[in-house]
């Protein structure tokens, strides 16, 4: 006989009294007999029944009244044996139930569907156990069952059996019972839930820190696909359905959602943090990152979610997985800075190109703005020394300060400074300096390019962009002036002053030996930046055309070209200029000569 129907001793009740509550008590048991014995080989479903639910349940709670009732004034008498094995039929017959309603109710009460509707629906639409005995039973909510959609319905209405049957058990002393079937059906959606979203079991750290980079990160990928639908529905929808279920109960429902979900949330909050303990390269970043993001974004509802002291140690390992997979991100950006430092290649880029550590830098860089939100909170903790002083300038409007002095901007920018600085070295591996010039600026070109379109442009301010701009310029200012200066210089200051015959010939002889010089020079660099290189085109145009277009009219034209030495020495009008500088920063042109592809009356194209 179970402990529960034992309560204090009360004063003795009178002769009266005491003969019509044991009147009533006969009663309660006769009328359990009936209805208990009727249902004890019927294979149907009781719960199919609402109304033989109802009496089923009120002969139970009539059954324990009369048992308490005789363990107190008749405790040796058989009505008291014969109670008890009313009883036990009873319960056996819940347990069946219980299991019936869990199985073959398993579409409606799958997480999803209970965690959509418990939110709004907090109670179910069936009376329980401990106030089954109003009117109406099946009508106290009917208004609003009837508005509802089939799928909810039956979700509510099977949520509320078990809760009666719950209510019922452990009110009986059968509560171990009755839980110890409920963890065994839903533990077994749940751990096949998990197996679906392919969240694995027992992968250890060794087996992680062994596996190539490609498997492992096609499992973070799996990871990150099911974490989001495992907390936010899975967890989520089991925490509502046993915090329903066992409603009459704390320490059951804590017990209960603890065995269910406690070794399939293990296996899915460790992972990340055994990711963090593989070995930090700088590819590894981002899938790290997106770890750390969807933890941290899971937090609150983990908190929410396994709050019973019970699961302390899952809220722990999903601590512990934030800042494991913290410390990887800020060993792994050391790291980086470190390599780029640490960069030896000494080729050059053929035509003054982009360097390939421009292109890997910037990108990394560019992608790790988009997570500035997750890297302000990664370095919050974390204080950034800048080794060397930076221009008090380098980070752009004093109006954008909020952003620019940020953790996060001053170290995205102290990175792009480094790479910056390294690329000064690689210019010099140039023997020309023309093209260590060019090289500058196309690199630098590409860096605020990248910045421009990226999220850096926020982080770094719109005054760092116009900065580094007007330092391209500069860099295509020194070009012009080292690169065209002989073809300056061949032309006259004065184009349009009486000069001699001999001097003429002097000057378009120079010119042309100096346009040819520079242009099979630079026939293969490359200005990869449409821009940047129009920019130089047009420029170039506006320094050397005016002045030899001048000069060309004046001595060049047709009445010059009767003279017999013009035949060879007025190679080019101010139109094939043009036409040869549209030929330039492109890579791939032959270096043949450019007076061989032109004519006297100008170049055919």
């Amino acid at each position: 006989m179970r402990s529960i129907f034992f309560k204090s001793p009360s004063p003795p009740p009178s002769p009266l009294h005491h003969t019509f509550s044991q009147s009533l008590m006969e009663e309660n048991i006769e009328v359990a007999e009936l209805i208990i014995t009727r249902w004890e080989t019927d294979v149907a479903s009781l719960f199919f029944h609402t109304d033989e639910a109802r009496q089923y349940l009120g002969s139970i709670k009539g059954l324990q009244k009369a048992m308490q009732y005789l363990v107190l004034h008749h405790s040796s008498s058989q009505k008291l044996v014969r109670a008890q094995i009313l009883m036990q039929t009873a319960m056996k017959r819940l347990e069946k139930e219980f299991y019936r309603i869990l199985k073959s109710n398993r579409a409606y009460l799958d997480p999803e569907s209970v965690s959509a509707h418990s939110t709004s629906r907090p109670t179910a639409s069936r009376s329980s156990f401990s106030d089954f005995e109003e009117e109406d039973f099946e009508n106290e909510s009917r208004d609003e069952n009837d508005s509802m959609p089939e799928v909810e319905r039956v979700s509510l209405a099977a949520m509320a059996d078990l809760r009666a049957i719950a209510e019922a058990m452990i009110s009986a002393g059968y509560a171990k019972e009755c839980a110890k079937i409920y963890k065994i059906v839903r533990k077994s959606i749940v751990d096949e839930a998990l197996y679906h979203l392919g969240v694995e079991r027992g992968l250890s750290l060794q087996q992680i820190q062994k596996m190539e980079w490609e498997i492992l990160e096609v499992k973070i990928k799996t990871w990150l696909s099911a974490v989001k639908m495992a907390v936010k529905t899975l967890f989520y929808g089991e925490r509502i359905l046993c915090d329903q279920v066992f409603s009459i109960s704390a320490p059951i429902r804590e017990s209960c959602f603890t065995e269910i979900s406690k070794e399939g949330a293990l296996a899915l909050f460790g992972f990340p943090e055994n990711v963090a303990k593989c070995k930090k390269t700088p590819e590894k970043m981002f899938r790290v990152l997106d770890l750390y993001e969807a933890v941290a974004d899971l937090w609150p509802e983990i908190e929410s979610i396994f709050s019973f002291e019970s699961t302390s140690a899952l809220r722990s390992t999903a601590v512990n997985s934030l800042i494991k997979l913290g410390d990887a991100v800020r060993t792994m950006l050391t790291d980086f800075e470190t390599a780029i430092q640490k960069d030896s290649s000494k080729t050059t880029v053929p035509g003054g190109g982009v360097h390939p550590l421009t292109r890997y830098v910037m990108n990394y860089i560019s992608f790790l703005a988009d997570y500035s939100g997750i890297l302000s909170d990664i370095f919050a903790d974390w204080p950034f020394t800048i080794p060397s002083a930076l221009p008090e300038s380098y980070f752009g409007s004093p109006d954008n300060e909020e952003s620019i002095s940020s953790p996060v901007s001053a170290r995205l920018a102290w990175l792009v400074l480094v790479m910056l600085c390294k690329l000064d070295g690689k210019a010099a591996m140039y023997k020309d300096v023309v093209l260590s010039y060019l090289f500058l600026a196309n690199n630098l070109q590409y860096v605020v390019g990248k910045v421009r379109q990226s999220k850096l442009n926020f982080l770094l301010g719109d005054e760092w962009a116009i900065r580094h701009e007007q330092k391209v310029k500069q860099y295509t200012a020194n070009y012009e002036r080292i690169a065209w200066s002989k073809v300056l210089e061949s032309l006259p200051e004065n184009p349009t002053a009486d000069i001699s015959k001999d001097q003429v010939k002097d000057h378009f002889r120079n010119f042309n030996y100096a346009f040819e010089e520079a242009y099979m020079k630079q026939c293969s660099w490359v200005v990869p930046d449409p821009r940047l290189r129009d920019y130089i085109k047009n420029s170039l145009a506006r320094r050397i055309v005016p002045i030899y277009k001048e000069f060309y009219e004046i001595y060049g034209g047709v009445e010059a070209r009767k003279e017999q030495w013009a035949e060879s020495l007025v190679r080019y009008t101010p139109d094939d200029l043009g036409n040869y500088w549209s030929d330039l920063f492109y890579g791939s042109r032959s270096s043949t000569s450019v007076s061989s592809t032109s004519n006297r009356g100008g170049r055919s194209r």
